[in-house]
């Protein structure tokens, strides 16, 4: 059988555009026969992921994005078709987000969960917001946009009502009160030099003192060992007065005291020669007199001894004395 050219050529020319239509599904990733395994993903917002866009897993590539479809014509759901390259062992709790990025296309992160049981091909991946780092700022941005938009607002009003208040008199009273905390600042000025001044003055005398206080504590450094045996003696001191035993010292003290008291009382009493010695008056006249008759005879033997001593045979013969000499005795 006799094939012409144009049969040839026909069948070359669709060879061709398989061949053409095939290349052009493996470059996006896509086969046209649809082998391999697959996961199901729902979404309600894409986030621009295409097709051919990588899926990874810990930060390894484990797939791609096969096809993007719309659930309904209301496009509330969109179904994403993932193509893993192996066999994998992914737990049924699982979630899928999609990534994106302002310098690379998005890509799709499946963060692995703990679940025993493992997805099978045809399955539908759970799914997650991954919340990026321009929403985040766009989200954060735009209630401080309307924010700022009332504080402009307020601002204005407040210029406005200042601009009403402030007529010609009240800016003349702000200039005289401004002028006048010049005044006072200036006044600040010279009181805080003349308080430095002060200072300055009273800086020698500071540093005087500061010398004597090193000079004590240098005098104490170099007595330190002085000082201690001083504090050992006063320690031992206290010591042996905390041993000694004060209780006996003062019960021997009273005893003293009463027996001191009833030998007060007795003499008051006068019981006793002392007693009496110290009460009786009588007594007291009676040792007068005879110190006053002692007196008198020894003056006498003073001034007349012949009368007592026998002088050559001849005696004194004039009358005794009957008061001391130089008598200061008084009587009652």
């Amino acid at each position: 059988m006799k094939i012409n050219n144009e049969t040839k050529v026909g069948v070359l020319s669709a060879v061709a555009i398989a061949m053409l239509i095939l290349g052009f599904n493996f470059l996006k990733g896509k086969s046209v026969f649809k082998t391999g395994n697959y996961l199901f993903a729902k979404y309600t917002n894409t986030k621009g992921i295409m097709v051919s866009n990588a899926v990874f897993i810990n930060g390894f590539k484990v797939g791609t994005v096969y096809e993007i479809e719309n659930e309904d014509a209301n496009l509330k759901n969109i179904i994403i078709t993932i193509k893993l390259i192996g066999n994998f062992n992914i737990p049924k709790n699982s979630v899928a987000f999609i990534k994106e990025s302002a310098l690379s296309p998005p890509s799709m992160n499946i963060v692995m969960g703990t679940d025993p049981h493992y997805l099978s091909t045809s399955d539908t991946i759970l799914t997650g917001e991954n919340t990026s780092l321009l929403s985040s700022l766009s989200s954060k941005i735009s209630p401080l946009s309307d924010q700022l938009k009332k504080t402009m607002t307020g601002l204005n009003d407040v210029l406005d009502n200042v601009n009403t208040v402030l007529d010609d008199p009240a800016k003349e009273n702000l200039k005289q009160t401004i002028a006048n905390l010049n005044k006072a600042t200036a006044s600040l000025v010279i009181s805080s030099a003349a308080i430095q001044a002060m200072l300055s003055e009273q800086s020698g005398a500071i540093a005087q003192t500061m010398n004597n206080v090193n000079s004590v504590t240098k005098n104490l450094a170099d007595n330190n060992e002085k000082v201690s045996k001083t504090m050992n003696n006063l320690e031992k001191t206290t010591e042996n007065f905390a041993n000694a035993d004060i209780d006996g010292i003062i019960n021997s003290l009273k005893k003293s005291m009463e027996k001191l008291n009833d030998i007060l009382d007795k003499v008051n009493n006068k019981e006793g020669t002392v007693g009496l010695l110290m009460n009786d008056k009588t007594l007291y006249y009676t040792l007068n007199n005879t110190l006053r008759s002692a007196n008198i005879l020894i003056d006498d033997l003073k001034v007349h001894p012949r009368r007592y001593i026998n002088i050559l045979g001849r005696r004194d013969k004039t009358p005794p004395l009957t008061a001391p000499l130089n008598d200061t005795t008084t009587h009652p």
